[in-house]
Parts: structure tokens; sequence; C-alpha cells
């Protein structure tokens, strides 16, 4: 296997050989060739010292630039994309035909062995379509809108992850869902890799995002707060300090670490190798812990 050499990094193997590690990895933090070859650099270092690395992706910054070009305007609730019909067909064509493929080929081209996977292979997520929402307008309207095909993950098959993992692969999936009458849905991609990592186990959930990690001040990058626990990830959400697009990336952090995950991280994915850093006791970002730890 023929890897890049990067600057060593030392961590304890033994304790996490045979360990999951789920990345999830957002669209603007692949807007680069050069992010997305070092993602790939860094779980093909995983892999080889014995972790079980699995990336869950977005791919919103393509989707709206997809949909503007075909004419069709992006609108979105709470951070959720309204999703009809075509809206649906471009998530799949984009996530599922570009995005995927070109994180697939970034490993392959390191030498690491990738299959490309959605949701709906195997089942993985099972999912139903999220009921209405009631929100609030500028105006100080209340207002009931109709997501579309926007799922809520109901429960996760991860067996062709751990058959991929076992076998030497990196899975790499893009977050579609389908529901019992066979229909693809569109579901947050930070959820789903929380949910992913809980189901797993994973010794860690990693998200790497387009910001520092959580910051305290969001027009002040040096507010970064560098660890929370729960509780106060929660109190963040609940005061509004944590900005709408951070909000997801909280809760799928919380969700995981309920589900007995032991770390979660928040970090820069445009800092080179930012992955492998977690895994030193200086870790950049911010790193949300279960209570008392």
């Amino acid at each position: 296997m023929s890897v890049t050499l990067i600057k060593p990094v030392i961590f304890p193997t033994e304790m996490l050989r045979e360990r999951f590690v789920v990345i999830k990895i957002g669209g603007h933090a692949l807007e680069k060739k050069e992010a997305r070859e070092w993602v790939a650099q860094d779980v093909i270092l995983l892999r080889v010292r014995g972790l079980k690395p699995v990336i869950v992706h977005g791919g919103g910054p393509e989707i709206s630039d997809i949909m503007k070009k075909l004419g069709k305007e992006p609108t979105f609730v709470e951070g959720l994309r309204v999703t009809d019909e075509e809206t649906m067909d471009l998530v799949e064509m984009t996530l599922i035909g570009k995005v995927n493929t070109e994180i697939v080929s970034a490993i392959q081209k390191f030498g690491g062995k990738a299959v490309g996977l959605s949701g709906k292979d195997a089942a993985m997520l099972r999912s139903s379509r999220q009921p209405p929402k009631s929100i609030v307008t500028e105006s100080g309207e209340e207002k009931v809108v109709d997501l579309g095909l926007v799922g809520e993950i109901e429960e996760i098959n991860t067996s062709i992850i751990e058959v991929l993992c076992n076998h030497g692969y990196i899975p790499v999936v893009a977050p579609i869902g389908i529901n019992s009458e066979g229909k693809s849905l569109n579901i947050n991609a930070d959820i789903a890799a929380g949910e992913i990592a809980a189901v797993l186990e994973a010794t860690k959930l990693i998200i790497l995002t387009d910001v520092p990690g959580v910051l305290r001040d969001l027009k002040n990058r040096e507010s970064l707060i560098s660890e929370l626990t729960i509780t106060e990830a929660k109190n963040l959400i609940k005061e509004g300090i944590a900005g709408a697009g951070m909000v997801p990336k909280i809760d799928a952090c919380i969700r995981a670490l309920e589900g007995g995950v032991e770390k979660a991280h928040i970090v820069d994915g445009k800092i080179p190798h930012v992955i492998l850093s977690v895994f030193t006791e200086r870790s950049i970002g911010t790193t949300i812990v279960p209570e008392g730890v």
C-alpha cells in the first residue's frame, strides 16, 4: 500500500486497534481537491494502524450549485433543505454520483481500498418523512412548512459497514435514507454520522467543517471553545449561542456520545491532516465529552 508520508502522529494503537472511527466530511470541507486528498491520506493511515475508519459525507454546496444552474432556488428551513421530487433526484445524483465517487477516487489514488455506499444499500438508513415544521417568520407570523422528502432515521443496519471494514475496506457513505415503500429520503449528514457512530460504538466521531470549532462569539474566530460536556453543549444550543449551522453538528455529537462513543470532535476541515490531530494530546477544534470525563 503506497501512502504519502506525512508528519508522524503518535496514538495508542493497541488501545484503539479494531475500533471504529466515524468521520463526517462537510460539503465546504470538500470543495478543494487538496482537502479531499488530506482526508484520504489520513483515513488510510488510520486503517494501516489498525483502526476502522468510516466516512459519512455531505455535499450541500454542490447540490445548491447544481440546483441554481438548473434554475431552481434552494430553500432551507432551520438548516434543512426543502426537498421535492425534483430536488431529491438532484440530491441523489450529486451525493452518490459526484461527491461519493470523488472521495472514493481520492482514497484509491493513495493506495487505500474504499467502497462507496448510500444509506439505501442493505437498508442501512431506514427512515421516515419528517412531519411539517411550525416556524415563525421574520414578520412574526407562524407558518407550517412541509419539508418534503426530508427524512429522520428510524433504524440503522450497519452490517454492510462492518463486513467491509473487517475485510480492510473504508466505507464512504452518502446520507440517503430509504422508507418502508422503498422511496429515497434526504438525511442530514451530521445526524447520520452521529447515529452510525453510536450503533458502531465508535471510539470517536470527527466532524469536519469550515470553522475552527464551536465558537462562543460567531464573529470572533478566537472565541473557540476547546472542550464541552454534553450538558454544556446542550446549554449552548438552548441559549442560542451555537449558530444555526452548528446546531445539527452539536446534536450529532450528543447523540453519538449518549450512544456510547467516547469522544466527539468538531474541527476545521481546511487544516491539512486535521483528522490526525484528534489522536494527539494537542487536539485542535472543539472536543465534546460525556459527563465526568
